[in-house]
């Protein structure tokens, strides 16, 4: 599996394209503004279909060119319930953007849930609810690959803000201690914006969370 670091839109939001050439299929994991037009190149390079659309969490600068990818491919997508608004009445962020944003309703064809366990191009993936940062957010853990794509729940020495509606810096503590701090300290973090770090890293030094 080859991972694709992608950031892209207003505030260079990360999306992470996962491709595998043997199986030749891929999935996308989040979709800020703007994604197609890199991801659309590396698929056609790699001979990969785009099978799957994953959402971390469904604030807007994650799920801007979702239905835009959707559409272009055919993709399935992943999401959690918590924030089905987000996700599928998107004027909610719209309000808060003005006029120069424009973000389409988005159907979820499967809605994730804590500790659900899945194969995705030929390996297994658990999802872990990490709440605070919004309600929906998640991460999905490729443990043969050691690697985790959180969204914005952990960042390299810092945190998912959570002055946002439904945030909580409690909840957010706790989420990450519970579901991201358990996993193996050589994981590496993938977060939805910066560059990656890893788990044993961000127990030993984070100021914000210690493990």
């Amino acid at each position: 599996m080859k991972i694709h670091v992608l950031p892209a839109g207003p505030i260079e939001t990360n999306a992470y394209l996962l491709t595998d050439a043997a199986l030749g299929q891929a999935v996308l994991i989040d979709a800020p503004g703007d994604i197609w037009r890199q991801a659309e190149p590396i698929l056609a390079a790699e001979s990969c279909r785009l099978v799957e659309l994953w959402l971390t969490h469904g604030h807007w600068d994650h799920t801007q060119d979702a239905a835009k990818v959707v559409r272009a491919t055919g993709a399935r997508t992943r999401g959690h319930a918590a924030d089905r608004h987000f996700f599928e009445t998107p004027q909610i962020m719209s309000a808060f953007l003005g006029s120069q944003i424009k973000l389409e309703p988005l159907t979820i064809d499967h809605w994730v849930v804590q500790g659900e366990r899945f194969e995705a191009l030929g390996r297994p993936v658990e999802v872990r609810h990490v709440p605070g940062h919004c309600p929906g957010n998640v991460l999905f853990y490729f443990g043969k690959d050691a690697a985790a794509f959180v969204g914005d729940a952990l960042f390299a020495g810092s945190i998912g803000r959570t002055d946002l509606p439904g945030g909580s810096r409690e909840e957010l503590t706790n989420a990450i201690r519970s579901q991201i701090y358990t996993m193996p300290d050589s994981t590496v973090v993938y977060p939805g914006h910066g560059p990656a770090t890893a788990v044993g890293v961000e127990k030993r030094g984070n100021p914000y969370v210690r493990g």
